[in-house]
Formats: C-alpha cells, sequence, structure tokens
C-alpha cells in the first residue's frame, strides 16, 4: 500500500465512519478502484484507522462521558450485546465477509431503501431528547441494532440511530448516542484485531497506518460536525438514494 492510498482511505474512513453509508463498503469500494489487493494488512489497515475515527468522536465527547454517569453506564450496556456478537463472528466475518462483493452491494442497496422507507413511514408523536432517560433495556435494544452492522456493508450509525429513533429517541440525541456507542465498538474492534495481527506488519506497515491514522482523525471531526449541523434541517432520505446510487457504481463497476 502507497502512502497516496494511505491517505484516501484514511479520509473515506473518516468521512464515512459516522455518516449511515457505511465506512466498510465505501473502503472496500475504494480498494477495488485504486486496485489495492486485499491482503490481511489491508484488511487490518481497514480496521486499523477507525482509531482516528474513534479518537474524533472521544475528543468532541468526552465530557459527556465523563460527567454524566446515567449516559456512560447505557454506553457501556450498549456495547455488551455489539461485543459478544463481534467477538463470536470476527473470524468468520474477516474471512468471509470482508471483501464480498455481493453482500457490499446488497447491504448498500437494501440499506438505501430501509432509510428512505423508514424516514417516510416514521412519524412519532413525541419523541425523547433526553438521554438520561434512556433504560438498560432500551440500551441493550440498540446494541443489538448495532450489532447488524457486523455485516459489511450495514453502517453502524444508520443501524443504531433507526433502532433508537424506533424507540422513541430525538434524531439529534440518538445522534449522539450513535457516536458515543461507536468509542468503545470500534475501539474494541480495531484493538482485538491489531492484537492479533500487529507482527505482521512491518515498518513500512507502520508508517501508512500513521498516515491513515491522522487523516481519519481529521477528517472524522470534520464530518460528525457536519451530520450534527445537517441532521437540524433535514431527514436522512439523502443518504438512502446515496446508498442506493454507490451500490449501483459499484455493481456496474464490477459486473
Amino acid at each position: 500500500m502507497t502512502i497516496l492510498q494511505s491517505l484516501l482511505l484514511g479520509a473515506i474512513e473518516g468521512v464515512t465512519e459516522f455518516l449511515p453509508i457505511s465506512s466498510t463498503g465505501h473502503l472496500i469500494l475504494a480498494g477495488h478502484l485504486l486496485k489495492i489487493p486485499s491482503t490481511e494488512f489491508v484488511k487490518s489497515f481497514e480496521i486499523a484507522i477507525q482509531l482516528g475515527a474513534i479518537l474524533a468522536a472521544l475528543v468532541l465527547y468526552w465530557k459527556t462521558l465523563l460527567l454524566n454517569r446515567k449516559i456512560l453506564m447505557n454506553v457501556i450496556i450498549a456495547f455488551i450485546p455489539t461485543a459478544i456478537i463481534g467477538l463470536l463472528l470476527h473470524g468468520i466475518v474477516k474471512e468471509y465477509l470482508l471483501g464480498n462483493d455481493h453482500i457490499v452491494i446488497a447491504s448498500l442497496f437494501l440499506g438505501g431503501i430501509i432509510l428512505i422507507l423508514f424516514e417516510k413511514m416514521h412519524h412519532p408523536v413525541k419523541t425523547r431528547s433526553d438521554l438520561t432517560a434512556m433504560t438498560p433495556k432500551q440500551a441493550v435494544a440498540i446494541g443489538l441494532a448495532q450489532s447488524i452492522a457486523i455485516i459489511p456493508g450495514v453502517s453502524r450509525s444508520a443501524a443504531t440511530i433507526v433502532g433508537g429513533m424506533l424507540l422513541g429517541f430525538e434524531r439529534k440525541a440518538i445522534v449522539d448516542f450513535s457516536f458515543l456507542l461507536a468509542i468503545p465498538t470500534m475501539a474494541a474492534a480495531t484493538g482485538f484485531d491489531l492484537l492479533k495481527s500487529a507482527s505482521t506488519f512491518t515498518s513500512d506497515n507502520l508508517l501508512v497506518l500513521v498516515i491513515g491514522f491522522i487523516v481519519s482523525f481529521i477528517t472524522a471531526i470534520l464530518a460528525i460536525k457536519w451530520l450534527l449541523g445537517f441532521i437540524k434541517h433535514h431527514t436522512f432520505i439523502p443518504f438512502g438514494v446515496y446508498r442506493m446510487v454507490v451500490a449501483g457504481i459499484y455493481f456496474l463497476f464490477l459486473f
């Protein structure tokens, strides 16, 4: 992997991680377009650069986690289902699902349809904007929704946001919770993978990892701030349309 490829993938990770469009799906598509071989290192690189996005969320939300014990506990509770499912299926996902073009295309396209239909049909009479009102049972439900994103092409943020809105939480509140929940979820996934594959990294690998990390961090901060402004006046329908368009381009490019 070249430094330029690392820069591009880091930017893609940072921009797409917190938007409901699937960072994994975009990284896989970018890998094809840039003709990057799907080696074990590349698979680990795509997971490791999530550290930059994690740090971005931590920088922006550390006060919320430290100063509000109830929200912190709900984040931990919501993380548990994803941790269990991810631990059990990690090997299967990395071996058979990551890099599977058919699954990514289908997930992107179907996810787009679901987002559009959800926004068209979901009209709650009353919503909750206070995350401290979230019960442990609701936190578990959101965690289970997030675990669907173990399938490449399924957006982690979209799964948690839709799950939270179905439970009656206001859009801005559940987007914030999605960012908070990303911190332990992505940290665990990244740490687990790096522990298993760190011995295969070379000094050249380390350089591209650092570059990808820095770019991911910067672009993730910008993406988070942009999304928080966007949702004040818009629904997620544009993201649904975008996912379907990307899936179509992906399909035409490959087949």
